[in-house]
């Protein structure tokens, strides 16, 4: 890691003794770069977290569920609008905007941590969904959007147990339809 800041380090110095305004590439002098000491895997990391967000390693499994579901998300090119949106209608997990379908997407986030069998999934029932739809209905009156399209999301996320990363993460578009009394059309 100390290899790694130091040519980081030196790699910035050089840039800096540029002009600051404009920096023209092609008279960078990349030799004094020693590319070979690179650890790729970090530098991947870094750009996947600064581009699509970071996951904190000290919060809960739920939040981290929560964390990498919205960099999927981003990675397929939704826009995140809110994470942990509740009121007394009920809880989303996830708003995200498609803008190139132009609609709302609500989604729940479902994280197994643990070596039991069954999905992640299999979780959200018809009272679950129906408060996601109530809590969704609730959203859209409050930021009058009743007549934008929308749909809902069930994003399900196996996370093991003292693991920095989640083993595998379904997203599945479209998963259940508005539920319960005061039905979104």
């Amino acid at each position: 890691m100390n290899r790694l800041r130091h040519l980081f380090l030196q790699f910035w110095r050089m840039l800096l003794r540029l002009r600051r305004r404009y920096i023209d590439w092609r008279y960078v002098d990349w030799r004094y770069v020693d590319w070979r000491h690179v650890d790729w895997r970090y530098v991947d990391r870094r750009y996947v977290d600064w581009r699509y967000g970071g996951i904190d390693p000290k919060a809960p499994v739920g939040k981290r569920g929560e964390q990498a579901a919205a960099r999927l998300l981003r990675r397929k090119g939704l826009l995140i609008v809110a994470e942990s949106e509740s009121d007394r209608g009920g809880e989303i997990d996830l708003i995200a905007i498609d803008p190139r379908r132009k609609l709302i997407v609500f989604v729940e986030v479902k994280t197994h941590s643990t070596l039991k069998p069954g999905h992640p999934a299999e979780r959200v029932d018809e009272a679950k969904q129906g408060r996601v739809t109530r809590a969704a209905l609730r959203y859209l009156k409050r930021k009058k959007l009743l007549g934008w399209p929308c749909r809902f999301d069930v994003i399900a996320v196996w996370w093991p147990y003292k693991t920095a990363e989640p083993d595998r993460i379904e997203h599945y578009e479209a998963a259940f339809e508005a539920a319960g009394e005061g039905q979104l059309y």
